[in-house]
């Protein structure tokens, strides 16, 4: 099956979005993807924000990019875009580092007037890098996603449902098996 890298452009250790993206690892795991978790904050701040394109952790992120057959990008939404944290890395790639692959855009934030986000300030970014197809992404609502103590998340049931019919559909285009699955929280 195909090779997944799954960012998270979320500055924080507790994120929603993080764990969002990793509930959906699973998800593609189960549908026979390798899948590579990417946590942005966990680079070093002085690469990132110095623009070291040679430092070691720089060059290995560029290393997952270059292997992935898909790439999910997963990103908190501050004042109606992406966070900074996600723009520093794509910054640092190579300009068509999404060449030929297939990209899932997700968000999470607390407010439906954000949720255009991805269509307007990703979506591009990601059509600039390269990607042969950017898939109909998906803006979670902050209140439909409950962190627990353990790093377990539930998904609110409407949101679990277009999260699970936006990641079967990244899953077929990368040659997945779609699993029948009745919830995914």
């Amino acid at each position: 099956m195909a090779t997944i890298l799954s960012v998270s452009g979320s500055p924080s250790p507790t994120s929603r979005t993080a764990r969002l993206l990793r509930h959906l690892d699973n998800r593609l795991r189960d549908q026979g993807h390798d899948v590579t978790p990417l946590d942005v904050r966990t680079l070093p701040a002085e690469a990132l924000l110095g623009a070291d394109f040679r430092h070691p952790a720089v060059v290995g992120a560029t290393a997952l990019f270059e292997e992935a057959d898909g790439v999910v990008i997963g990103t908190p939404v501050y004042k109606a875009a992406y966070s900074g944290l996600l723009k520093t890395l794509l910054d640092l790639l190579p300009q068509y580092a999404l060449t030929g692959k297939t990209v899932l855009p997700l968000a999470t934030g607390g407010s439906t007037a954000h949720v255009l986000a991805i269509d307007y300030a990703l979506r591009p970014v990601l059509s600039s890098m390269g990607a042969a197809h950017i898939v109909p992404g998906w803006f979670t609502l902050d209140k439909d996603l409950t962190a627990g103590e353990n790093g377990t998340l539930s998904v609110a049931p409407g949101a679990a449902e277009a999260l699970a019919e936006v990641t079967d559909t990244f899953s077929r285009l990368l040659g997945g098996r779609t699993a029948v699955l009745a919830h995914t929280g």
